[in-house]
């Protein structure tokens, strides 16, 4: 019994012994460079992200500001950037599906929006794209009630900005990624 007790030691001690090697490892995305490089959050609010080009008063324009609105946040927060390294040059296009018709009237009762986006980061001192990317975005939404257009309307514009947070969040990701890890 003893001897079975020792090895279950002698196991823990060598678990235990090969986590503190690794636990200098690790370290947090976020966290302050002590030495002298910029951290992430300096390299993320580097990024300039310019307006999208998108006819005046379209829907795909009050998107446009959504996708670019989400994305600066999460870049910056509060703040207002840096001056700029990086320029992110986004691309993108919307669809629109019925997913469920009522069998009575023929309308739809539940629809999907998606956005599809490309991304081009573009490094301002070269003057070259140093990564680029696709990201998509699909969420569905319920009407109220088949002659509520204000309601109809309305869900419809709550997607779209659903929608937009999603390629916002999914492209921040992305560009921590490779500011962290350089791929």
């Amino acid at each position: 019994m003893s001897l079975a007790k020792t090895r279950i030691a002698a196991r823990l001690l060598v678990v235990a012994a090969l986590a503190a090697l690794t636990a200098g490892c690790f370290q947090p995305m976020y966290a302050e460079r002590t030495d002298g490089t910029p951290g992430l959050r300096e390299k993320l609010m580097g990024v300039d992200v310019p307006p999208v080009d998108k006819p005046n008063a379209s829907r795909e324009a009050r998107v446009q500001v959504e996708i670019r609105n989400a994305l600066k946040f999460k870049l910056y927060g509060n703040a207002t950037g840096m001056p700029p390294t990086h320029k992110l040059v986004l691309r993108f296009g919307s669809s629109r599906s019925s997913l469920m018709l009522d069998p009575a009237t023929a309308l739809p009762s539940s629809e999907n929006y998606g956005i599809d986006a490309q991304y081009n980061l573009i490094d301002l001192a070269t003057n070259k794209s140093v990564m680029t990317g696709t990201t998509f975005a699909r969420v569905s939404y319920d009407i109220p009630g088949q002659l509520q257009r204000f309601a109809r309307a309305r869900a419809f514009r709550d997607a779209e900005d659903r929608a937009a947070a999603e390629i916002a969040e999914n492209i921040q990701t992305r560009l921590a990624s490779f500011f962290v890890a350089g791929t």
